[in-house]
């Protein structure tokens, strides 16, 4: 009998895309000789090739940390990997935007830091979640226990968290990749949250986003798992238990295996 539920954070409850999206569009608007969305790729692009030169990308990649996320968090966390980021994240945030104007024609560093603190700024003022996150965590709070499974670094993750504060009092338990010391899909997070649960993998769904972490670490951990296939993907090599388009679709799967 089904009784917990794991649930993702981003882009299964909290719509980072779209969060990261806005931030990016308002932040490049401010460019007015340059076409926001040219502006918008050449930063993306430059912000990716640097994030991935560092010598924590390998951290990063097992955590779940991506170079968007690098381009607002502060990683002020405990532990070697994260005192490295630390150091190295506010330069890769001006020179990822520095670099994206050059990209566009415009040397100007002062304005690549500008719009570095700016980003930062328009990411936390624009934290979006879906339309139906709220209902459908109502409809389940008081018939499951409800695990908050994340990946990603403590402190971004739990800002993430302030400023949609409505989420965090649905959880019985929150578990972040970066507290624990490694992400999904590896197994010993899920059997770890599964501790912290109390109970068996078969009495658990995982719902998330991402096939190649939720879905797959489920897979891994003999945990039944709900796949909310937002953008029409193929699943090829990792088959989810179950898949629907949206949230909302997930409520009559979970009521059949109550």
């Amino acid at each position: 009998m089904v009784k917990t539920l794991f649930f993702d954070l981003d882009d299964t409850l909290l719509w980072d895309k779209k969060s990261i999206q806005t931030a990016f569009q308002v932040t490049c608007q401010t460019v007015k000789q340059l076409d926001a969305e040219v502006f918008e790729q050449a930063v993306r692009s430059e912000a990716t090739k640097l994030y991935q030169s560092y010598p924590t990308y390998p951290f990063t990649q097992m955590i779940g940390i991506n170079p968007f996320e690098g381009l607002w968090g502060t990683f002020n966390d405990p532990g070697q990997d994260f005192e490295q980021m630390y150091d190295l994240m506010p330069d890769y945030q001006i020179n990822a935007w520095t670099n994206g104007l050059e990209a566009c024609g415009i040397i100007d560093p002062m304005l690549g830091e500008t719009l570095a603190k700016q980003f930062v700024n328009e990411r936390k003022k624009h934290p979006y979640t879906y339309p139906e996150t709220f209902d459908v965590l109502d409809q389940l709070k008081d018939n499951y226990q409800l695990l908050l499974l994340t990946n990603g670094a403590p402190s971004l993750q739990n800002t993430k968290l302030k400023i949609t504060p409505e989420i965090a009092q649905y959880f019985n338990h929150i578990v972040i990749s970066g507290d624990f010391g490694r992400g999904k899909p590896d197994p010993t997070i899920f059997e770890f949250a599964l501790k912290k649960a109390q109970v068996k993998a078969e009495d658990v769904i995982m719902i998330g986003d991402n096939l190649m972490t939720d879905i797959l670490g489920a897979n891994r951990t003999g945990i039944k798992n709900i796949w909310i296939n937002h953008h029409g993907q193929t699943a090829d090599q990792v088959k989810p238990t179950y898949e629907v388009k949206r949230l909302k679709d997930i409520l009559p799967i979970i009521k059949t295996l109550k």
